[in-house]
């Protein structure tokens, strides 16, 4: 009798749920009319072509159909984790993914702490246009600059030359040991700028009066930035950080694929690239998509677990 009238009660509740759902639906069907062309990219260009990982399973040729081609189950992923190629692949991916990661942000919220502190907003507002400006340009554009700051009479070669930090000119995108540090320094010279603008937006909503107790209190800058600012962006920090272990496959393409040259092959090869030249250089579509199944699926998983990571240590996560 109790289970009977616990239904009867719950039963009101839950068409009012359902009904508050509804209006609240109705009250923005201009937000989701606005989203259904986001909504129609995402299904057209990142779950439509899940199609296509079919051929990682085949010996897929060129202008056959999909479902007629010879099954041969895992043997394209077999042969992949013995491609010594891959391995090589792998390491150059995993070394400069965590290069960028690294300098990536600890650049960019070291630019934005320094120009949160700064009271002149003429030169606030020139030094972050300057530092997000690369961003907007192409890394084709991007790629023939940095060659030609790093030749052998280049700015950085004179700059180091006048130093006396160098005896003469060396040639660092032919030194194979010095590329992944080149591809992480270019990554944060193009995005640093923009990386700061989300912190900066963080930064704008923290309590101004927590400044000024702090203040009260003969808190200097510093001490304000370590135990205000630095807290108050923290979810955003944890968040981002998170998202960006999700892309660790993702070391780049267009970057190492402009300024890499046949002395740096061996290092500047990433899986993008890898896929590029297995699956169109080569015509092996099968053997290139489980390439790309592989990266897929490792980046899922490594979104997942920093995930529940930062759900046990009690941080913001995704979910």
């Amino acid at each position: 009798m109790d289970l009977v009238t616990e239904k009867a009660a719950a039963e009101p509740k839950r068409r009012s749920n359902s009904g508050s759902a509804f209006r609240r639906l109705k009250h923005q069907k201009l937000l989701l009319l606005m989203s259904v062309p986001f909504v129609i990219y995402v299904i057209v260009f990142n779950y439509v072509p899940i199609w296509g990982w079919l051929m990682a399973f085949q010996n897929y040729k060129l202008g056959s159909s999909i479902m007629h081609n010879e099954w041969v189950g895992l043997d394209h992923f077999k042969e992949l984790f013995q491609d010594d190629a891959f391995i090589r692949i792998m390491r150059n991916t995993l070394a400069m993914s965590l290069i960028n990661l690294v300098f990536g942000f600890v650049s960019s919220i070291a630019l934005a702490l320094m120009l949160n502190e700064v009271r002149r907003m003429f030169f606030k507002r020139l030094v972050q246009t300057i530092s997000y400006l690369p961003h907007f340009i192409s890394w084709v554009v991007a790629a023939n600059l940095i060659m030609t700051m790093l030749s052998l009479d280049g700015v950085v070669n004179r700059v180091l030359l006048k130093l006396h930090l160098i005896q003469e000119p060396i040639l660092l995108l032919s030194n194979p040991h010095a590329f992944w540090w080149v591809i992480g320094a270019s990554n944060v010279w193009k995005e640093v700028g923009w990386s700061a603008i989300i912190y900066l937006a963080a930064m704008s909503m923290i309590d101004p009066a927590l400044y000024e107790a702090a203040s009260m209190d003969g808190a200097g800058r510093f001490r304000k930035m370590w135990s205000i600012t630095l807290p108050g962006i923290r979810p955003i920090i944890m968040i981002l950080l998170i998202m960006s272990i999700g892309h660790i496959l993702d070391a780049g393409f267009e970057q190492q694929y402009l300024l890499q040259n046949s002395m740096v092959t061996d290092f500047a090869e990433t899986i993008d690239i890898f896929v590029l030249k297995y699956g169109i250089n080569l015509s092996r579509y099968s053997f290139a998509t489980a390439a790309g199944i592989f990266k897929s699926v490792i980046s899922i998983v490594l979104l997942m677990l920093a995930n529940q990571a930062a759900k046990r240590l009690g941080q913001e996560r995704l979910y």
